[in-house]
């Protein structure tokens, strides 16, 4: 059923849409430019952060496509870093002194090589990650769902003949995710809404909410009971 859900969308495609919003959007932005240092979204980093980070995760990507996860989390270990919450801050820190056009075109060019590489061996293919062998073309989706993420973090601009489509992808990559993470929450979609039931706790919510909650993007000031909330969050 997981990747029936799936099955419509060409992840390589979705990935090089949304990696070319991001660079449209960082590509728009001059070097000293104030909007570097705005508070994104994603808590605790700037827009030149999320670039930053974007940049740093490219290593985990080619040590992916080259078959030496552990390697890299062996090196990484030896420097203090452990698990993908110090790997991220890590990778941001790395890059803060650096001219924001050098981590731009850092991750320009190496992320240019990953969609490359991943669209080469197609969505069947298999991929080291740190959960052992995956396929490619899911891991492809995991990484669409953190560009589109990162891409609405900094308010890169989506126009109204794409929202749609986008947030439509979204809602069936966070169902394939919960379904794989084999998630306490009860998920079905409807023409127009999506029903959940966590903890006893049963609710509505638009595409759009239930997207944002897979993120962990739904904000304080949102309604949504705690224990749906946790149960729904699995890509962030």
């Amino acid at each position: 059923m997981g990747e029936d859900l799936l099955r419509q969308w060409n992840p390589f495609d979705i990935f090089d849409t949304e990696a070319a919003r991001l660079d449209g959007f960082f590509s728009g932005l001059a070097e000293g430019d104030e909007e570097w240092q705005r508070p994104s979204r994603c808590a605790g980093w700037s827009v030149r952060d999320v670039l930053a980070h974007l940049a740093g995760e490219e290593l985990y990507n080619h040590a992916c496509l080259d078959g030496n996860v552990q390697d890299l989390l062996a090196r990484l270990a030896r420097e203090g870093v452990n698990g993908f919450h110090d790997f991220n801050e890590w990778s941001v820190r790395q890059r803060r002194a650096l001219p924001v056009g050098q981590v731009l075109d850092e991750w320009r060019t190496q992320n240019g090589e990953t969609r490359a590489r991943m669209r080469a061996l197609g969505r069947d293919a298999l991929i080291d990650t740190m959960a052992g062998p995956y396929p490619v073309g899911w891991q492809t989706f995991h990484y669409d769902s953190e560009y589109a993420t990162h891409a609405d973090d900094v308010g890169a601009p989506v126009s109204d003949e794409e929202a749609d489509g986008r947030t439509l992808w979204r809602v069936a990559v966070g169902r394939f995710v919960l379904a794989e993470q084999e998630s306490k929450a009860q998920v079905e979609q409807t023409a127009d809404e999506i029903w959940v039931c966590a903890d006893g706790v049963t609710t509505t919510l638009s595409y759009p909410e239930f997207v944002m909650a897979t993120v962990a993007r739904l904000g304080p000031g949102h309604e949504l009971d705690p224990r749906v909330a946790a149960a729904l969050r699995c890509l962030a």
